[in-house]
């Protein structure tokens, strides 16, 4: 008698196809038309929020998730959005709603920032995570479940 499909879970490395969708059903990414994605189980390559929808899983099976902002990418925190003097961009910087840029943090280390408004003096930017305050929807196919190395 062959043993059970192993199932997701702890220590488990998974191969799955899948698509993240905002609530309008906007694809933000997809794998569906491309390379599975890979990821073992507690490695951070995938939010814990999103893991343990899967957690159950066999090889073959698909889902499609509901995941609340508050298993997603959190909710936007007003203390992210930065007033900045306009004298700290270049003069000759065109800026635009919406527009990405990088700052240095505390640890040098690079933060995104998105352009929220501006004018002559000041320079909204909001370093919140793009995806923050979004239901998200996180449907799945999966392809592999295997045992994760120890």
């Amino acid at each position: 008698m062959s043993s059970p499909e192993l199932a997701i879970g702890p220590n488990t490395r998974v191969t799955l196809h899948f698509a993240l969708k905002l609530e309008d059903g906007a694809v933000v990414d997809s794998t569906f038309e491309r390379s599975p994605a890979s990821f073992t189980v507690g490695d951070g390559n995938l939010l814990p929020g999103f893991e343990k929808r899967l957690f159950g899983l066999t090889a073959g099976q698909r889902g499609s998730y509901q995941v609340p902002p508050e298993d997603a990418f959190g909710q936007p925190n007003p203390a992210n959005v930065q007033r900045l003097p306009r004298s700290q961009f270049a003069a000759d910087m065109e800026l635009s709603e919406g527009l990405i840029l990088s700052f240095a943090d505390a640890n040098r280390a690079e933060t995104p920032g998105v352009v929220a408004r501006f004018d002559s003096e000041e320079v909204v930017v909001d370093f919140n995570h793009p995806l923050a305050g979004h239901t998200l929807s996180f449907d799945v196919e999966i392809l592999r479940v295997e045992p994760g190395l120890d």
